[in-house]
C-alpha cells in the first residue's frame, strides 16, 4: 500500500474511532455474506457450501444501504469465497459511495495479478487470509505452499493492506506452520495475526502444551494487532474465561447471504432480523443484552469491536457499573494512536 493511502485511510479510521467513543448508537464493523459457496472445503470450517449461488448485486446494494443509514464505519465481505462472486468489484465499490471502509476476507486462490489490480480500481483498503498449515492435508488446502505465489503477487501488485492470520488449535497437526507462516507474512511486508480455532459455537477449544509455546513464540515475533489485546488472547490461550461486554448485534453485525442480522458467524439466528429493517431500536437493544457465549468466545472482530465499550454501560443482568481496568483504557489510548 502506498505511504499517502496507507495515511489517509489511517485518518479515517481516527475520524471512526472517535465517532465511536462519542456514541454507542451505530455498527463500527458489519461482515457481509454476498455468496456461501466456497472453492474449498476445509474440514473445521461450518461457514461454507458448495452449491448456492451468489446474492444478486442489487440486492448487495440493498443490504449495504441499510448498513449506511444505521452509521456503520467498516464494512468486511467474507464468505464462503467472495471472489467467486462475478460482481465483487462492484459491491466493493458500492462500499466506498457509501462513505465506509471496504475489507475483505479471502482465502487467496485467486489472486493473480490481474484480479489484485481489479481490486485496487474497485478501491479495496484491506485484505486478511488465513494460512492454517505449511503443507495442504485433510484439513485444509489453504497451506503456504499452495498460497505463496498469490502472496508474492500481492506483495507485487497490491494497493490494499493485507494481513496474513495463521491458526492454532483443535484440527491443525502442526502447530509450529503457524511460525513458518508469520515469518513469511513479514518477509513480504504483511502484517500478521493468530488466531485461536473454535468450535461450532464460535467458543474456546483450550491450547494444548505444545500449541501454547507456539503461541507465546507467536507473540514474540508477529506485529499482531493482538498487542491490543494481549491479556484477552492470553486468557484464551490458557483456557480461561474472559469478563467482557459483548456488543454483537449493535457495534458489531453478521449479515449471512439471507441477509438477516446474526450476533455473528457462530451465532446465526439471533436476532434474525432482516438488515433492511433493522433500526437504531435494534442496535440499542443488542447493545445493552450481555450474550451468554461471551466468555469462552473467540470471534477476534466481536472482541475488537468491544473494547471501544468494554469500560462503559453495563448489560442488562451485570448488576452495578464497574469502573473501567486500566488496561482497557490503556487498549484504547493504543487503538488511538495506532489510528
Amino acid at each position: 500500500m502506498k505511504r499517502s493511502t496507507f495515511l489517509k485511510l489511517k485518518l479515517r479510521e481516527a475520524r471512526f474511532i472517535t465517532r465511536a467513543l462519542m456514541r454507542t448508537d451505530h455498527p463500527v464493523l458489519a461482515h457481509i455474506i454476498p455468496m456461501r459457496r466456497c472453492n474449498l472445503a476445509c474440514t473445521y470450517c461450518n461457514e461454507f457450501d458448495k452449491t448456492s449461488d451468489p446474492v444478486p448485486l442489487d440486492a448487495m446494494k440493498s443490504r449495504l444501504d441499510a448498513l449506511a443509514r444505521l452509521g456503520t464505519s467498516v464494512i468486511t465481505i467474507s464468505g464462503g469465497e467472495p471472489l467467486m462472486h462475478p460482481e465483487l468489484d462492484e459491491i466493493i465499490r458500492h462500499i466506498r459511495r457509501r462513505g465506509m471502509i471496504a475489507g475483505l476476507i479471502s482465502n487467496g486462490y485467486y489472486m493473480t495479478p490481474e484480479r489484485i489490480r481489479r481490486l485496487n480500481e474497485a478501491g479495496l483498503e484491506y485484505l486478511q487470509i488465513s494460512i492454517d498449515n505449511v503443507e495442504p492435508d485433510e484439513v485444509s488446502k489453504k497451506s503456504l505452499k499452495n498460497l505463496d505465489k498469490k502472496l508474492q503477487n500481492l506483495a507485487g501488485h497490491a494497493d490494499f493492506h493485507v494481513n496474513i492470520n495463521s491458526v492454532i488449535g483443535g484440527g491443525i497437526k502442526n502447530p509450529e506452520d503457524a511460525l513458518q507462516i508469520a515469518r513469511r507474512a513479514q518477509e513480504l511486508g504483511f502484517s500478521t495475526t493468530v488466531g485461536v480455532i473454535h468450535d461450532g459455537h464460535g467458543l474456546l477449544k483450550p491450547l494444548a502444551e505444545r500449541e501454547r509455546k507456539v503461541y507465546d513464540e507467536l507473540k514474540r515475533v508477529s506485529k499482531s494487532e493482538y498487542a491490543r489485546l494481549g491479556w484477552f488472547q492470553d486468557n484464551l490461550a490458557a483456557g480461561k474465561e474472559n469478563k467482557w461486554r459483548c456488543r454483537s448485534g449493535a457495534r458489531y453485525l453478521y449479515v449471512c447471504e439471507d441477509g438477516l442480522v446474526h450476533y455473528c458467524s457462530q451465532q446465526r439466528g439471533t436476532p434474525g432480523v432482516p438488515v433492511e429493517q433493522y433500526t437504531k431500536a435494534d442496535v440499542v437493544r443488542e447493545y445493552n443484552t450481555e450474550k451468554w457465549c461471551a466468555p469462552l468466545c473467540t470471534v477476534a472482530c466481536a472482541h475488537k469491536v468491544a473494547i471501544l465499550d468494554n469500560w462503559r454501560d453495563p448489560q442488562q443482568g451485570e448488576g452495578q457499573a464497574e469502573v473501567a481496568p486500566q488496561r482497557l483504557r490503556d487498549a484504547i489510548v493504543r487503538t488511538l494512536r495506532a489510528g
